[in-house]
């Protein structure tokens, strides 16, 4: 269920708002894919909260570990500039936004 809610939103451009690490994260779903044999997604945290503090901000998040995924209503344009301008590691990639 939460990987059909995945794919959906990177498909739709959808922000997501789930529970990780005890914080509430808002994020731009861009990647969903497999890393180290766990099912992945890197997303642009945009909002909510996190233990380093910094957001906006760049982020893995494991699927397995993820909680109360909900799907907003509101959209992002699409793909956004990476620092290094190229992705990160990837075993897999099974989705990337457009």
């Amino acid at each position: 269920m939460m990987e059909s809610q995945v794919i959906s939103a990177i498909k739709e451009k959808k922000v997501i708002s789930f529970t990780y690490s005890g914080h509430t994260r808002i994020v731009e779903p861009h990647i969903y894919g497999i890393n180290e044999g766990a099912r992945q997604l890197l997303g642009y945290q945009i909002r909510g909260s996190s233990s380093s503090g910094i957001i906006p901000e760049w982020r893995r998040f494991r699927i397995s570990a993820m909680q109360n995924l909900q799907i907003l209503d509101e959209t992002f344009s699409g793909r956004r500039s990476f620092p290094s301008g190229r992705h990160s590691h990837w075993d897999k990639q099974i989705l990337v936004v457009e």
